[in-house]
């Protein structure tokens, strides 16, 4: 009986572990039901931006005048014109945002971009109430005062304020956002020395400082930048050498410092920057050197040492830097023959060697190339095989031979030193007039102005009648495959009558160097006009109009304008400005040298836009020619014009026909 009693038990216990089980299936089965309906519920809900900057981004829109953001939609769901498609490259408007808090039901600004809005006034502190906010680029837009205070608690990573209208001394404010990876206040008005505190930021990837006035030496801190990668202090008026400790910046890859006051050599230090593609250095003051050492930077793409005051040889290893593009080692005091090695550089698309004292013969790569090849200004040996004439091709060779080649007649006197004379005696010229980039034009109904309209300008050698002109340079940084080398004036110009402003509505530019020559001139005093206005920064109170075009202008050699500003000196933008000047021609040629040495901004209204800008040209004879040019005068033949007695008006033009003269025949 008993065991009869223990076989109903188990049978009893194992009906109950079963009944049991299933319950707690079923159990198991509700409770992944109502997670999920739970977690439905959630997912169902729309994330939406927090309330505090919800108001942040009001008061932000009202302080900036940005009056399309529209708070009937919520900033975060992409409607209301929170992220306007880009149109025109350079405009921005967007807000982004990170829905992935609380459960991906609360949202936070991460990022806004408002470049070219031409937002006016002072920076809204109100920023930093976006405590989420890591990309911030108000670039290229008119704001003015300094960095705020508040922002000191910003924990920003991207912040750009590039060209506006910023001023007083560096913001040490943003020395506290010590998460910045990336930081440009170029193209601003910011001035005095960079601060020491500039070592906190030791995160920067990217510093660009450029296009401000800061001064002072290059603060020591700056060696402890060292995962910098991208680093502009161009246009600026530091005072003393470039530093040794440049070597700091190992993982660098773009290094500008043009126009900007430093002295040379450039350190030895620079070697170890082996990461280098993008290197410009221009214009250093001091003593000169030889060629730095940059053997080993084979990622080298675009290398410009101009104006650094190398002498020696050009290093054969340049020719190893198979990735380069742009090599510009012009108005140096480099000798010695072109290294054969060059002909490797296939990819380079424009190569500027003038001004130097290079010898030897020309290379025949050079001469079939079709790339921008500029070896103007030189000393080169004249062979069998080399040119006699300038070619109009992509090969500027203006001025390249040595002396030895002055005294042959068969060399064109384009190659000759200082572009001598062949012409007669009584085919010479008293006057000239030049319409830069522009038509013929007749001013006040006797002053012809000759056409310009040579649309290339890289290594570009064009000859007229009685004039010339050489160009070299390409506007880097632009992304344009043709450069433009005459710009036309879209705006209404001021205080000008309407003959003289045809002058005006055109010009040419040049990204390093124009020179104009007046050709087969009579030799005395001349006086030289220049006529300018600045027709490419226009709308004032936009962003359009804070670019900054500075320059440097030579006559016969003779620094006349150091640090020209058409703008500043004309009291404003479209404004035409006539700068003169007398020169003494003493071998019949004249020369009128225009120079960009890296100063003023190069990315307003967009990148690529800097250098010299020249409307006109007129040349006449000064009061002083007359009184040291009768006796050649009296070797030309007269005319008889309705009783007076004169010269020929196709060469002696101005006044002093049927004038002057007169008395003295």
């Amino acid at each position: 009986m008993w065991d009869e009693m223990r076989v109903i038990c188990n049978k009893n216990n194992q009906m109950g572990a079963e009944l049991f089980a299933k319950k707690l299936f079923v159990l198991h089965v509700i409770c992944a039901l109502n997670l999920t309906f739970f977690t439905t519920l959630i997912f169902a809900v729309t994330p939406r931006l927090h309330t505090d900057e919800v108001g942040a981004l009001r008061d932000i829109g009202r302080r900036l005048g940005k009056r399309d953001w529209d708070f009937g939609k919520d900033p975060c769901s992409g409607k209301g014109n929170w992220s306007v498609p880009i149109t025109r490259k350079g405009l921005e408007s967007s807000v982004t945002c990170d829905c992935s808090f609380d459960h991906n039901t609360t949202c936070h600004v991460v990022s806004i971009a408002l470049k070219a809005q031409n937002f006016s006034g002072g920076v809204p502190p109100e920023f930093a109430r976006l405590r989420h906010l890591e990309r911030l680029d108000l670039s290229r837009n008119y704001l003015n005062g300094s960095i705020p205070p508040q922002w000191a608690t910003m924990r920003l990573v991207e912040l750009s304020f590039m060209g506006n209208r910023l001023s007083g001394p560096f913001p040490k404010v943003l020395t506290r956002i010590t998460t910045l990876t990336n930081l440009s206040i170029e193209g601003n008005n910011f001035s005095g020395p960079i601060p020491p505190e500039i070592g906190k930021l030791v995160n920067l990837q990217k510093l660009v400082l450029s296009s401000n006035d800061f001064t002072g030496k290059l603060p020591a801190e700056f060696a402890m930048l060292t995962n910098l990668n991208d680093m502009r202090i161009s246009d600026n008026r530091f005072s003393g050498k470039i530093p040794d400790f440049i070597g700091n910046w190992t993982l660098i890859e773009k290094l500008h410092m043009q126009g900007c006051s430093l002295e040379g050599p450039i350190p030895s230090s620079i070697s170890v920057l082996t990461s280098l593609s993008d290197l410009r250095i221009s214009d250093l003051k001091g003593r000169g050197s030889s060629f730095p050492p940059l053997s080993d930077m084979e990622s080298m793409k675009t290398l410009t040492l101009r104006k650094c005051l190398i002498y020696g040889g050009i290093p054969g290893y340049i020719g190893d830097m198979t990735k380069l593009k742009n090599l510009d080692l012009s108005f140096n005091n480099l000798t010695g023959e072109i290294p054969t090695s060059f002909i490797q550089l296939a990819k380079v698309g424009f190569m500027f060697l003038t001004g130097n004292k290079l010898t030897g013969p020309i290379p025949d790569w050079i001469l079939s190339t079709n790339k921008n090849v500029d070896i103007s200004y030189n000393n080169f040996t004249l062979e069998s095989s080399t040119p006699v004439e300038c070619p109009r091709g992509s090969v500027n060779l203006v001025e390249s031979y040595s002396s030895s080649a002055d005294k042959l007649s068969r060399i064109h006197p384009c190659l000759k030193q200082n572009f001598p004379c062949s012409a007669l005696r009584n085919q010479r010229h008293y006057s000239l007039h030049i319409n830069c980039g522009g038509e013929d034009i007749v001013i006040n109904n006797d002053t012809k102005y000759e056409a310009d309209l040579e649309a290339r300008g890289a290594s570009t050698f064009y000859s007229g009648q009685n004039w010339a002109f050489s160009s070299t340079g390409n506007f880097l940084d632009n992304d344009i495959d043709a450069d433009v080398y005459i710009d036309t004036n879209m705006s209404a110009l001021y205080n000008v009558s309407r003959p003289d402003s045809e002058l005006y509505t055109t010009a040419r530019v040049s990204p390093l160097s124009l020179t104009y020559y007046g050709l087969c001139l009579m030799n005395g005093n001349y006086s030289i006009k220049l006529h300018f206005a600045e027709i490419v920064f226009t709308n004032y109170s936009s962003f359009n109009s804070l670019g900054k075009r500075i320059f440097d202008v030579y006559i016969q050699g003779k620094l006349v304008l150091k640090d020209f500003n058409i703008a500043n000196e004309a009291g404003g933008l479209a404004k035409p400005l006539v700068k003169t000047f007398t020169a003494l021609v003493t071998r019949n040629t004249l020369k009128v040298h225009f120079y960009w040495a890296g100063r003023g901004t190069t990315g307003i209204p967009i990148r690529g836009v800097y250098g010299p800008l020249i409307s006109a040209i007129s040349v006449d004879p000064s009061k002083l020619f007359w009184s040291s040019n009768l006796l050649e005068l009296n070797k030309m033949d007269p005319i008889v014009d309705n009783g007076f007695l004169g010269y020929d008006k196709d060469r002696i033009r101005g006044p002093f026909v049927n004038g002057p003269i007169r008395s003295v025949i």
